[in-house]
This record gives structure tokens, sequence and C-alpha cells, in this order.
């Protein structure tokens, strides 16, 4: 399956980022995955201690700082599949199909 146009123009602008600044020595695989666990602790900071029911309801300012958190996420998560050739999407679609087996409906 190929990369809807979107994801394809953000893969490369990221790719085209990341070698302009010469990172390309840095964004490892390895390197991009801790990366990638740092960002999605700051995640988990705007949401510890709070309740359920107070997950669902962020001030604006938090949303926007919850909305960067995912989109840093995002981005490490796109430049670990790029490093290793991985079709993200597809991948996704695959553990789904996978998913859809082990857990059927109840």
């Amino acid at each position: 399956m190929a990369a809807p146009a979107e994801m394809e123009a953000l893969r490369a602008h990221l790719a085209e980022f990341a070698r302009r600044r010469n990172w390309e020595g840095y964004h490892s695989p390895k390197n991009l995955s801790m990366a990638l666990i740092a960002e999605a602790a700051e995640l988990v900071e705007h949401f510890q201690w709070l309740s359920e029911e107070q997950s669902y309801q962020l001030a604006p300012d938090k949303l926007e700082e919850v909305r960067l958190e995912l989109a840093d996420i995002q981005i490490y998560l796109i430049r670990i599949a790029d490093r290793l050739g991985v079709d993200l999407l597809q991948a996704a679609w695959d553990k789904t199909a996978i998913n859809e087996g082990r857990f059927p409906p109840a």
C-alpha cells in the first residue's frame, strides 16, 4: 500500500529537515526510538494524577501542549520508520488485521 500523499509529503519534509541540519548521523533507529520514548513520557506528564474524567476535559492551553507532544511522537515515529524503510501505514493495517484475529468482537 502506498502512503497517502500527505503522509509521504510529511515524511519527505522531515527527512529533508534532518538532512539540511546534518542530523542523519544522530537519527539512528536507536536514537530516534529513545527520543520517541522521552516524548511519550512528556505526554504522560500531562495526564499524571488526573482522573479519567479530567483527562477528557483539558483546558485549551493544556490541550495545545498535548497536541504538540502528540506531534513530536508522530514525527519521531515517522523518522524511525523512514530510516528503517518501514511503510508505517501498511504496518498499522497489518497489525490491525492481527489484532482483529486475536481479539474478536464481544
